[in-house]
């Protein structure tokens, strides 16, 4: 049993990031067609991309119920970065729900969020994430929480069903060490010293602090199971204001190097519904909405920003754009939690530049079925230049 593991078979509904967001995933599971017990009646199964809890008003209610339908059988999960974070004790912004650490701090970003107290409540909780793996595949189609990246996949395919804290602790270890060796940690200290002020107030502007760039591309560079949950990164070319903190790295698009013809279908990067939005800037600044992108348009990012609601909410700031969706499969049609249907744009269709392929349609063929059938081909080699 691997970290790696099978997709289960037939019609799935895949829900993107949740944030404990209970009403808005009860709302989309209604949409479905789905029952208070997760049942289906066309036999769907659902899957949950990972990052179920954080800074929404009510995480442990969406665990308890992703948890159940796990449990049941009706549903399958992966890990997100918000879940190794609970599972390695390390309190983010969001999590004061579950760490005291955070309390303080974010009951002024998150007010009247429910919290866990009972230690029984949150030993389920963390033996309940403890045995989910990072990414799910079958013939066609493959499901992560940020990244598919190959040698990533490889190195957590070796690893056992519930070791993903420990694989992530030891890469870690393995991390601190090239940093001790790159004097990273004094140099952060120096870089502290001289910018006092916390990261997370968006009101002051820092300087690039190199140190701090060197210390998140050194995680990622030596930490597989940190590429799959959080994505792959580059040097920011200035500080920029992100999830609650200024970040001195930039995710790469990495969909943009995928050529494997299997689609991949994750969460984790915000986008929006409506063009022009600011979660639709950044990396999906030149993708539509609703379309797949990649080399091979065959990626699929289904998280619609539901995370920002609560932030929003607190800041008197409209939440219709942002939205919690779950991508139907075969079908690829979004349904989002307000009942709104969507398709997909663009899957598997031909890149923007001219295709050198020597591809003939039939007399009387469509453009249509002439994409389609370049599409074929080129699922079984690699794209035109």
């Amino acid at each position: 049993m691997s970290l790696i593991q099978p997709l289960p078979p037939g019609p799935l509904d895949i829900v993107g990031d949740i944030h404990g967001e209970l009403q808005p995933l009860l709302q989309l599971l209604r949409h479905l067609g789905y029952d208070a017990r997760g049942n289906h009646p066309q036999g769907r199964t659902l899957v949950f991309v990972g990052d179920f809890v954080d800074r929404g008003p009510d995480s442990p209610g969406v665990i308890g119920l992703v948890r159940q339908l796990v449990r049941t059988g009706k549903a399958v999960a992966i890990l997100g970065n918000h879940e190794i974070n609970l599972l390695r004790q390390d309190p983010k912004d969001g999590s004061g729900w579950f760490f005291d650490a955070r309390l303080r701090s974010d009951l002024r970003k998150y007010p009247g969020f429910a919290r866990v107290h009972d230690a029984a409540e949150r030993e389920v909780i963390v033996r309940f994430l403890s045995d989910l793996p990072l990414a799910l595949e079958r013939e066609d189609l493959r499901i992560i929480h940020a990244a598919w990246s190959a040698p990533a996949i490889q190195a957590a395919r070796r690893q056992p069903l519930g070791s993903a804290r420990a694989a992530y602790d030891a890469w870690e270890e393995e991390a601190s060490a090239a940093a001790r060796a790159s004097r990273i940690a004094q140099r952060m200290e120096e870089e502290k010293q001289r910018w006092p002020y916390s990261l997370e107030d968006g009101s002051r502007r820092p300087p690039f602090l190199q140190a701090h760039c060197d210390n998140e591309l050194n995680k990622s560079t030596y930490n597989p199971l940190k590429v799959l949950t959080c994505g792959l990164e580059d040097p920011a070319t200035e500080p920029f204001f992100a999830g609650n903190k200024w970040r001195f790295v930039q995710r790469q698009a990495w969909w943009d190097n995928y050529t494997d013809a299997t689609p991949v279908v994750m969460g984790h990067y915000w986008r929006s519904a409506e063009p022009g939005h600011p979660t639709q800037e950044g990396l999906f600044a030149d993708i539509a909405p609703f379309a797949w992108h990649g080399q091979r348009r065959n990626v699929f990012c289904v998280d619609y920003s539901v995370g920002a609601r609560a932030q929003a909410r607190q800041n008197n700031r409209p939440t219709e754009q942002l939205r919690l969706a779950a991508l139907r499969w075969p079908e690829r049609t979004l349904m989002f939690d307000d009942g709104q249907q969507q398709a997909t744009q663009g899957f598997m269709s031909a890149p923007t530049q001219q295709c050198t392929c020597q591809q003939s349609a039939a007399p009387g063929s469509t453009v249509a079925s002439a994409l389609a059938a370049c599409c074929i081909q080129l699922a079984s080699q690699p794209l035109c230049p």
